[in-house]
């Protein structure tokens, strides 16, 4: 991990941070545990390839302990998490966009592990529309419906955590909605909306 913070500073004019306090570390550590599916989730649904997760959520978990003092404690972890993940996806994404691969994400971190083939059949085309409708929406809307419908958050919390009215939340997450429900009739239509 030295050798990554001294890359990093190596580029910068500032020297690296002085070493955090162990009891920062175990607070780290235990946000880390607590909070990795979200952060894994939030990150897959805003978008950012499959092979890129992983280090997504390295770099969410890296700016919060880097920029610790920048933090005031009065925030919902989670809250604070999605804003880092948000800026963090939108740079992997450019980074995708620049650097093209084969895409291929899931909806969530777990594999779900069937005994009936039809089923996981079923899963697996489920999340393929998902996965389709995510990439076909705008970012506004995206993350509302993520945090909305996926997270389970309250609106007015989504909100604060967009910094936007909570009409506006209320109307992102209707498009959103009527985007979602458009795209599964085409699928049971078989696509010919």
């Amino acid at each position: 991990m030295g050798s990554i913070l001294s890359l990093r500073a190596a580029g910068r004019a500032t020297p690296p941070a002085a070493p955090a306090p162990a009891s920062e570390l175990d607070d780290l550590a235990r946000a880390y545990q607590a909070h990795h599916a979200f952060v894994w989730r939030v990150l897959a649904n805003l978008g950012v390839p499959r092979p890129a997760i992983e280090d997504a959520v390295q770099d969410v978990f890296l700016v919060l302990h880097r920029r610790r003092d920048c933090f005031d404690d009065r925030g919902v972890m989670r809250g604070l998490l999605f804003g880092i993940a948000r800026r963090v996806a939108r740079s992997h994404r450019r980074s995708a966009q620049r650097h093209p691969a084969a895409p291929a994400r899931a909806v969530t971190p777990e594999l779900v592990r069937s005994e009936d083939p039809d089923e996981a059949l079923a899963r697996r085309q489920a999340a393929a529309i998902v996965e389709a409708f995510l990439d076909d929406l705008d970012d506004d809307k995206r993350m509302v419906f993520v945090l909305a419908d996926i997270e389970g958050l309250a609106m007015p919390q989504i909100a604060e955590l967009l910094g936007i009215k909570l009409n506006t939340a209320y109307s992102r997450l209707r498009l959103a909605r009527q985007h979602f429900h458009l795209a599964v009739s085409k699928h049971r239509d078989g696509g010919e909306r």
